[in-house]
């Protein structure tokens, strides 16, 4: 069975990092905006990435999330995204209210900026962490399954 492509997606996405810098991770959770509940926390998955990505900062693995979910979303043929972000820090630096100060985020803000030009429409929110809880407990999953020795990444993608 093929899925047909969403039109808009939401994308929830979250960085961990235990300890800062330190082993980090992303989880990404991606909802078809048509979907019933689609800005619920709890809103069903259309596709979700868990993925491990070594030693850095919890700034860099926020920014990782947002990039990963936008080329997921893509693939999936999505025109319009509204990302929900429990990081305040990327939201105001993506909407263009903070600056962008870490030499370490630039080349992921630039990338990130690239990326969302690309669609035809996206927003950006800053959401409580409690609402952001299905990306964290991917985040969180992707640094305890490495640290069991199984995959870095695990990418559930449409049917």
């Amino acid at each position: 069975m093929t899925v047909p492509p969403a039109r808009r997606l939401v994308l929830r996405a979250d960085g961990a990092a235990r300890g800062n810098p330190g082993p980090a991770a992303i989880g990404v959770v991606l909802v078809d905006a048509a979907a019933p509940g689609a800005m619920a926390p709890d809103a069903e998955a259309l596709a979700t990435i868990s993925e491990a990505l070594g030693r850095t900062t919890n700034n860099v693995a926020e920014y990782t999330a947002v990039l990963r979910g936008l080329e997921l979303a893509r693939e999936l043929g999505a025109r319009e995204v509204d990302l929900l972000l429990d990081s305040q820090l990327v939201v105001e630096q993506l909407l263009g209210r903070w600056r962008v100060r870490d030499p370490k985020l630039v080349p992921l803000w630039t990338a990130t900026r690239r990326a969302l030009a690309g669609f035809e429409r996206w927003s950006a929110r800053h959401v409580r962490r409690a609402e952001n809880r299905a990306a964290d407990a991917l985040a969180n999953a992707a640094l305890d399954r490495v640290a069991r020795g199984g995959p870095a990444s695990v990418v559930r993608r449409p049917e």
